[in-house]
């Protein structure tokens, strides 16, 4: 429902009740992730697609029958059909289980509170129950990021408590999710299905290297929705007019900002400055922290010398293993807008553990399910990060920009293989992309 938040907040405002039909599994290829929702109000007033078009008439009618009825919720399959081409289905071949359920703000204050919390930019997740006893069908708990407030309530005992705690967890490691729990003891005693809508704040683009790769590469995670710092020493370079499209610039060594900044699984730290002092001691620091991507610039001679270094500064092959060097997939990029797209690409695909091929070479279906991220720091087999994109939203607080899922498609569909693994120069043509040149500007005091 997140991709509509920011309608659903202004109709809970005016206590007007709607139907609001939410994807609640998807199974092969669908259009839109679990949680995309469409509302319809009493007017017949529409919001919102679950499908693309394949499938919004029916979804109409159901929502305005679910209005007239005042009953309880209902549950549609969409599929699609071989034996009647004008059958209500996906063309795309995938299923949908959508829930349908009436809404009435005045009998539900706390979510209205809660899409106040969402459209304002406070991380927060809303637990919906999508399978379960019909009493507590289509109920929401919603819950802070900082654990210090939780609106609404399903039995006010221990269902509240376990529900709530799993909204929580999946909120720290921002992904929205469907889990399956109680039905013991221990937890609680309905067997419950709840899909948790999460909407967290932007994930970080952290860029290391006021260069000209990094104003296109500032410009491309703008775009996907990310938080994007720029950081250099060298106060020359290191100016907002330079990086109109950042959120901030910060002019200190890179390793001491990254020391005292916060990081998650969702934060892509690319090392651009391409110089060993301030290389060696940014990356030394960045391979031992909980972060999902780690990429540095160079040719794979600066490579093979950069690894030396580390080793010789301690860091063990585990750590080093989580190393993307040189930066980006082998696009053939020259430009630095096509070597930001490239750089992209692998941020998208070592988020969703993508294998970087085109899709035409690939067998499968084509929207996989993110795997949930490992407790602890991702290794070498999984990078465990939610990047915040591929995922399309209305709403500009969730995971990012409306624009994710467009961009994310369109990146995907250039993906090759990682630079790491080509051979060959990095660029084709002037050798090793982002050099800084050699007379440097003054830099800050070495810390």
């Amino acid at each position: 429902m997140l991709n509509i938040a920011d309608t659903l907040q202004h109709w809970c405002r005016e206590a007007r009740p709607f139907a609001l039909a939410t994807v609640v599994g998807v199974t092969g290829s669908a259009p839109l992730p679990v949680g995309t929702s469409v509302a319809v109000d009493e007017d017949g007033n529409a919001v919102g697609s679950i499908s693309g078009g394949c499938v919004e008439g029916a979804v109409y009618e159901l929502c305005r029958q679910v209005l007239d009825d005042r009953g309880v919720p209902q549950r549609a399959w969409f599929g699609y059909s071989d034996d009647d081409a004008f059958a209500v289905g996906l063309t795309c071949g995938g299923e949908l289980d959508v829930l349908v359920q009436r809404v009435d703000p005045a009998a539900d204050p706390h979510l209205g509170v809660a899409l106040d919390d969402i459209v304002q930019g406070r991380p927060t997740a809303m637990a919906q129950v999508v399978d379960g006893p019909h009493h507590l069908l289509g109920r929401t708990v919603c819950v802070l990021a900082d654990g210090t407030a939780s609106y609404g309530t399903l039995d006010g005992g221990l269902t509240d408590r376990v529900v709530t705690a799993q909204a929580a967890a999946l909120l720290r490691s921002g992904r929205t999710a469907r889990v399956e729990l109680g039905g013991d003891a221990d937890t609680c005693p309905d067997r419950l299905s709840v899909l948790v809508h999460v909407a967290a704040s932007r994930p970080r683009l952290l860029i290391f290297g006021a260069v000209d790769f990094a104003a296109a590469l500032s410009r491309a995670g703008a775009f996907l929705g990310y938080r994007v710092t720029v950081c250099d020493a060298r106060p020359v370079f290191a100016t907002a007019a330079r990086f109109p499209d950042v959120d901030e610039v910060v002019v200190d060594w890179p390793h001491r900002y990254l020391e005292h900044t916060a990081v998650d699984r969702r934060t892509a730290v690319c090392v651009l400055t391409h110089d060993a002092k301030f290389d060696i001691p940014l990356l030394r620091l960045a391979l031992d922290l909980p972060v999902g991507y780690v990429g540095a610039m160079g040719s794979r001679r600066t490579h093979e010398q950069r690894l030396s270094l580390l080793r010789e500064q301690g860091l063990s092959d585990e750590h080093i293993a989580r190393l993307r060097s040189p930066i980006g997939l082998d696009l053939g990029a020259h430009t630095p807008e096509e070597t930001a797209v490239s750089i992209v690409a692998e941020i998208i695909a070592s988020a969703n553990l993508g294998s970087g091929l085109p899709l035409s070479q690939g067998t499968g279906p084509i929207h996989r399910p993110v795997p949930a991220p490992a407790d602890g720091r991702p290794g070498r087999e999984e990078i465990a990060v939610r990047a915040g994109v591929g995922r399309a939203t209305g709403s500009p607080v969730n995971n990012g920009s409306p624009h994710v899922g467009d961009a994310s498609r369109a990146v995907a569909e250039l993906v090759h293989v990682p630079a790491t693994a080509a051979g060959g120069p990095v660029n084709r043509t002037n050798g090793a992309a982002g050099n800084v040149p050699e007379t440097q500007p003054r830099a800050l005091a070495e810390p």
